[in-house]
């Protein structure tokens, strides 16, 4: 069991982890650094490795907390931490294969002088509906984690 809750403890550790250091390191570190137009290649470069890493820990720390759900208790805590980590592994999808795709297919319009404003407009609207998703599955894996602690917790 403490080998399955190791891997568990890790997949989660490393989703919330590559969230945190992405959004507040990295991505701020390449748009300071680089010109708008190369920051911008960059980070949609680095942007499918991000949704994979988000897929493949996402779904192993979901599978585990339904395993725990079902072999552990208390079951109202891992309960609650898989119906949160579900919500953050459908969103991530959901950012990867819906938004992201739509993004890049206009993201040059960012690199154009004179850029077309509906175009632009578009671009802008993806790129916040992704920051509002991106920082809902912070929380919830945040959530995850107080749900697995709560869970953790010897009761007396």
């Amino acid at each position: 069991m403490i080998i399955v809750l190791t891997i568990y403890l890790a997949a989660l550790g490393c989703w919330l982890g590559g969230i945190v250091f992405f959004s507040f390191f990295t991505a701020p570190a390449v748009f300071t650094v680089l010109p708008r137009a190369e920051a911008g290649q960059l980070i949609s470069t680095i942007f499918p490795r991000y949704y994979m890493l988000g897929y493949i820990v996402g779904t192993i720390s979901l599978v585990l907390a339904i395993y725990f759900t079902a072999v552990r208790g208390p079951r109202i805590w891992w309960g609650g931490t898989t119906v949160a980590i579900a919500i953050a592994l459908g969103i991530t999808f959901y950012a990867g294969t819906v938004i992201l795709p739509r993004a890049d297919a206009i993201r040059t319009v960012n690199e154009d002088p004179n850029p077309d404003l509906v175009k632009k407009a578009e671009f802008d609207k993806l790129h916040r509906e992704s920051v509002i998703l991106n920082g809902t599955v912070l929380l919830l894996n945040i959530a995850a984690v107080v749900g697995t602690s709560g869970a953790l917790i010897p009761r007396g």
